[in-house]
């Protein structure tokens, strides 16, 4: 799989390590994705924070940051980005008038729609090799890992934002985390070439 040899008796140790996986697909969904959220105001982390602002209802920024993980500094030029073309507006928020909520507009739902139907055929094709119910596995066990993992970390409404994002027959999609190979599987790489 990796391209290092092989050896009858002993397996590529990269092809059973799961960070390698994690990180060959996540390049590979970074790549495409970031050409379909080319023009996008903030590209992809601007259509996150599009996304995390359009499920339910309008939040300060210091909410959605918290749940992106993206420090408020970053948050409040992606949000800038995003008000310019009209896709989300700040308000005051009446029960704290020290706190702007962010809403989306009209203009920024179509937006938000136009790009997630782009971002599903870049799923499709990345998952191309896969079978429609092999897809649907492989997505419900990434959201139930990245779910479980997001459990651990202090930005517990992540997966709550996952799952009402998701269209209603397929509950299944959830976003892949971040891998990438460790320094022992590279050092085991090297070892074999």
């Amino acid at each position: 799989m990796t391209g290092a040899p092989h050896w009858p008796d002993r397996p590529d140790p990269l092809d059973d390590d799961l960070g390698w996986m994690l990180g060959i697909v996540f390049r590979g969904y970074v790549r495409v994705a970031d050409h379909a959220l080319t023009d996008f105001p903030g590209g992809p982390r601007g259509y996150q924070v599009l996304t995390a602002a359009i499920t339910g209802p309008a939040r300060n920024q210091g909410a959605i940051a918290e749940e992106l993980g993206i420090d408020r500094t970053v948050l409040t030029y992606l949000i800038d980005d995003l008000e310019r073309p009209g896709f989300v507006a700040r308000r005051a928020d009446p029960a704290d008038r020290r706190n702007r909520l962010v809403d989306v507009t009209d203009v920024g739902r179509a937006a938000w729609e136009q790009r997630r139907l782009a971002l599903r055929h870049v799923e499709s094709h990345l998952l191309g090799t896969l079978t429609p119910a092999e897809s649907a596995t492989l997505r419900a066990l990434l959201q139930r890992v990245a779910c479980s993992v997001q459990a651990t970390d202090p930005l517990r409404d992540l997966c709550e934002v996952v799952s009402q994002v998701q269209p209603t027959e397929n509950q299944t999609d959830a976003p892949a985390g971040r891998g990438g190979r460790s320094t022992a599987a590279r050092g085991r790489r090297r070892a074999t070439d």
